[in-house]
């Protein structure tokens, strides 16, 4: 049996030896996940985007609240909720930490190699948790547009509600509302 990372076999057990990148990025995750900051619903947020994966089943949902300075929208507040695996709470949790102070200009740059730096780089299989923080952030952010701003934010109390409303549907998943 090969091993691609260093293993030792002693007997009926196998001795994986992490390399010291692997170790802070596991280390890390786990703090993040231990203690995810910002994590839950924001009342009144000025805008709200909603990403999710069909193929793992994975959602998140991004909340800003804005402030004006010098002439300028920046981000105040951000929070977070998520419905999917522990990478995608830790990567929410540190992009809404790196988002406050931030232009609206500047958080749509953002990408989600950016939004993982803290932790590192993420595993191939890990790479989607990025990429929906991402989208529900750039989701969040044409949701709070001034041009979209006249058709205000469906802010919805809970993130399984805003799938179920009006019957949406997207890609190859319809949700129905069973009531």
């Amino acid at each position: 049996m090969s091993c691609p990372l260093t293993c030792i076999f002693l007997g009926a057990y196998l001795v994986i030896v992490m390399d010291p990148e692997e170790e802070s990025f596991e280390k890390k995750l786990q703090e993040s996940i231990s203690n995810p900051k910002n994590m839950g619903e924001m009342e009144n947020a000025d805008a709200v985007g909603t990403v999710g994966n069909a193929d793992c089943g994975d959602m998140v949902r991004m909340f800003l609240k804005f402030d004006e300075a010098n002439g300028k929208k920046v981000i105040n507040k951000a929070s977070f909720q998520s419905f999917g695996c522990q990478t995608a709470i830790a990567v929410a949790s540190m992009a809404t930490e790196m988002l406050k102070g931030k232009t609206i200009e500047e958080a749509k740059e953002l990408s989600a190699s950016e939004m993982t730096d803290e932790i590192g780089k993420l595993p191939p299989m890990k790479l989607h948790c990025g990429q929906m923080v991402e989208g529900a952030l750039k989701s969040a952010l044409n949701a709070g547009d001034d041009k979209n701003q006249s058709q205000g934010v469906k802010d919805q109390s809970t993130l399984t509600k805003s799938f179920v409303q009006d019957g949406a549907s997207s890609g190859k998943i319809k949700v129905i509302p069973l009531t």
